[in-house]
């Protein structure tokens, strides 16, 4: 089972479309973004995905009037940190900030995977048996720079897919 992860995105339109595009190219299960989508109408760009949509809402995301409706009207799962996913047999955690990954994962021990953003850095990192990643940037204006990830959920492997 294959999991697009995104985070970031920041109101990035032109982005969004190439995310987008990446993921149903690829034929991911679900995705999951780590928030920062900042706006309603970004958001609801999501829509063309061909899967289901997952996320958190991030410190840019607060308080941003429309983004529940949207979720709501097309059928996106969204809240506030930490999401605990259960997914092909792996407990998922989704954050916006990492600063209480640590304080988390001391609670919840069985989790195979911690997704966060806010940083726009990469971040691959094993935590006892916890995968923690962030795919990094993809609101950037530099071609080539962003990125996204696809993680394996038979093995927790990582792809990770500039553009």
């Amino acid at each position: 089972m294959l999991v697009g992860v995104v985070s970031d995105t920041h109101n990035n339109l032109k982005n969004i479309k190439q995310i987008i595009s990446i993921f149903n190219e690829r034929n991911v299960d679900s995705v999951i973004h780590t928030g920062d989508v900042t706006t309603a109408k970004s958001l609801a760009e999501f829509s063309d995905l061909k899967c289901d949509l997952f996320l958190v809402y991030g410190n840019n995301d607060r308080g941003e009037s429309g983004l529940d409706k949207v979720a709501e009207k097309f059928g996106f799962y969204i809240q506030e940190p930490p999401m605990k996913i259960f997914m092909h047999k792996k407990n998922i955690a989704v954050f916006h900030e990492p600063e209480l990954i640590d304080q988390f994962l001391k609670i919840n021990e069985n989790t195979q995977l911690v997704l966060h953003g806010h940083t726009h850095r990469f971040r691959e990192e094993s935590f006892n048996d916890t995968l923690i990643f962030n795919p990094g940037e993809s609101a950037g204006m530099l071609n080539g720079k962003n990125a996204v990830g696809i993680v394996n959920l038979e093995d927790l492997s990582i792809q990770r897919i500039f553009f």
